[in-house]
């Protein structure tokens, strides 16, 4: 049974109605005025609301504007003292469901009430999709504001509403897949299937079945019979991962499905039919991988017809803060991305890390971060600090910086290294002498020696 709520100055209306909803068994909440009603909807709003349309204050036609204006999701009957066409339409063209006249009838009352009803699933279900869609582009929109990505969704948007074949190349961790599942999102096969395959993660010799699947008895352990990716994907996009890393055979294999829009299970003769969207990436330079005999220059102009790059996270530093604040708020569950979700010292941190894991290992370092604090915010630079330990560490202070045969002023280098330490932490010297691998005292010491000019 239904929640519904009774509008209306007249207290007889409200009592009439209410005995004849809660003889039904609805629950019925009654409100003597659209102001009263509107602080019920705002904390626990209802299934229905049936308002009188003349009250003093908020009458039912302002009540219904705040109903529609904070997007309740409940439908409204108006009751009504005059019986006229003109009140109908105008009732119904502000947005009510139905409208009931004074005096009315029980049967009138519970056939408006069970329509209303009726049309109340339908606007749930409604803003449930809508939640449900908006939460799906939220997954899928990349996160972005340098121009790079700017054409980089621009030209994804271009062919989302296509059956194009769609190449999408750059580095390990930079994206790719984000970008075929925008491209999905937006793509006239959204409802159906994105299946995603990471080629370089499948052995060589399963590779066949994974992709085209088998028939039972087909090899040793083939006990039933399996559906592959291409033909799970029938209907919708399949994405093949790392598609450089496929083998010639393999490569032929997939041409061929791709011209002939067919497969064979293995083990099987039967031509089976797949009609599928096919978006590939990679972080080969698929041209010279051709050039050098190592991919088929037919399959390579099959999947390249509409190329797309992704830049590396290093080449489009304005997009590492969103980033970062973007998994903040999922990583956190934090409702809103705020300014203060980053130190400006952590901020700068990220900006200059040379991320050769690009936006994965943005996302590990964030997470990690995280972890390491109990989910508590901001974060800071020193809770980063192991991002320049391990970019440190990664080279050796002979390979980070060799004496030229002319010398070097030695002063001005150590002046150089503590004011780019403490750019790097925005001022923070306990964070700045950490980067330098000395203690707090020693980095003020030489710090004081610095601005006195004595260095």
């Amino acid at each position: 049974m239904a929640r519904i709520m009774v509008v209306d100055d007249e207290e007889r209306i409200r009592t009439i109605l209410n005995i004849m909803l809660s003889s039904q068994g609805h629950k019925v909440v009654e409100c003597a005025s659209g102001n009263e009603a509107l602080s019920h909807l705002e904390s626990d709003p209802p299934d229905l609301v049936i308002t009188d349309i003349r009250m003093d204050g908020l009458n039912g036609v302002g009540l219904l504007k705040a109903i529609h204006e904070r997007d309740l999701g409940c439908p409204v009957v108006f009751v009504t003292a005059y019986a006229s066409l003109d009140s109908a339409i105008e009732a119904l063209r502000l947005g009510a469901v139905d409208y009931l006249v004074k005096p009315f009838e029980e049967e009138q009352v519970l056939v408006a009430v069970e329509r209303a009803l009726g049309v109340g699933r339908i606007m749930a279900e409604n803003i449930r999709l809508r939640e449900a869609i908006s939460k799906k582009e939220e997954e899928f929109a990349p996160v972005f504001v340098s121009q790079s990505m700017k054409e980089v969704q621009q030209s994804a948007l271009k062919v989302a509403s296509t059956n194009t074949t769609v190449l999408i190349m750059g580095e390990t961790g930079s994206g790719k897949e984000v970008v075929a599942r925008f491209i999905h999102s937006l793509s006239p096969l959204c409802k159906q299937r994105f299946v995603a395959v990471n080629c370089a993660a499948i052995a060589p010799g399963l590779l066949e079945s994974e992709l085209f699947g088998h028939e039972r008895g087909a090899f040793t352990g083939a006990n039933r019979t399996r559906v592959g990716k291409f033909e799970f994907a029938d209907g919708g996009t399949l994405f093949l991962d790392e598609v450089g890393d496929l083998s010639m055979e393999a490569q032929a294999k997939v041409l061929r499905a791709i011209q002939e829009k067919t497969i064979q299970r293995v083990g099987g003769n039967r031509d089976i039919a797949v009609n599928v969207r096919l978006i590939c990436a990679t972080h080969y330079d698929l041209k010279r991988q051709v050039e050098e005999g190592k991919f088929r220059k037919d399959l390579y102009y099959r999947i390249a017809v509409y190329p797309i790059h992704v830049p590396p996270l290093r080449e489009r530093k304005e997009d590492i803060v969103p980033l970062a604040c973007h998994f903040i708020k999922r990583l956190a569950r934090v409702r809103e991305m705020k300014k203060g979700m980053l130190t400006p010292g952590a901020a700068k941190m990220l900006e200059v890390y040379p991320w050769p894991g690009n936006v994965r290992e943005l996302a590990n370092a964030i997470e990690r971060a995280l972890i390491a604090k109990g989910g508590c915010l901001p974060i800071t630079s020193d809770d980063l600090g192991f991002l320049t330990r391990e970019s440190a560490g990664a080279q050796s202070p002979e390979e980070l910086f060799r004496l030229p045969p002319t010398g070097i002023e030695f002063d001005r280098l150590q002046r150089h290294i503590i004011r780019q330490a403490l750019e790097m932490t925005s001022g923070n010297q306990s964070a700045a002498a950490r980067l330098l691998g000395l203690t707090r005292s020693r980095f003020r010491t030489l710090l004081k020696l610095l601005e006195e000019g004595k260095m």
